[in-house]
């Protein structure tokens, strides 16, 4: 699973890879996490958050699941460093559940560089690319 950014404007892109779509959310949900802490193997799993989203659409679950993990690091000033997805078929679209690990947000342990305020539905994208799956969308910084 791997992630990167890309530029946008004022605000940065996140784009996660993955052998499936799950993986490439959760290589989404580290590029995001990565604004806040440069270094995610410093983030110590001390807290573990699990994490519920629906969606008709597998692009609207990606900005849902971000803004999920995006509101409970702001509500509860924790930063997250390991991420877990699972994604099914629902009903009317698609269920994703899983679980995030993290800890207290600690300026002096966590270099941080942007603080996310949500994932936007600007160049959002969520496909298979031959055996990869790429997920990504622009968050507002």
């Amino acid at each position: 699973m791997e992630s990167e950014h890309f530029e946008h404007g004022a605000d940065v892109g996140v784009r996660g890879f993955g052998a499936t779509p799950a993986e490439a959310f959760e290589g989404a949900a580290r590029a995001l996490f990565l604004l806040l802490c440069d270094d995610l193997s410093k983030v110590r799993g001390e807290i573990e958050e699990p994490i519920s989203c629906d969606a008709a659409t597998l692009e609207e679950l990606l900005v849902a699941y971000l803004n999920e993990l995006i509101f409970l690091a702001d509500s509860r000033q924790i930063v997250f460093g390991r991420f877990e997805a699972r994604i099914q078929q629902a009903p009317h679209g698609f269920h994703l559940c899983g679980r995030a690990w993290g800890e207290p947000f600690d300026l002096e342990r966590h270099e941080y560089t942007v603080q996310p305020k949500g994932a936007t539905f600007t160049a959002l994208k969520v496909e298979q690319r031959g055996d990869e799956w790429v997920a990504q969308c622009v968050v507002d910084v």
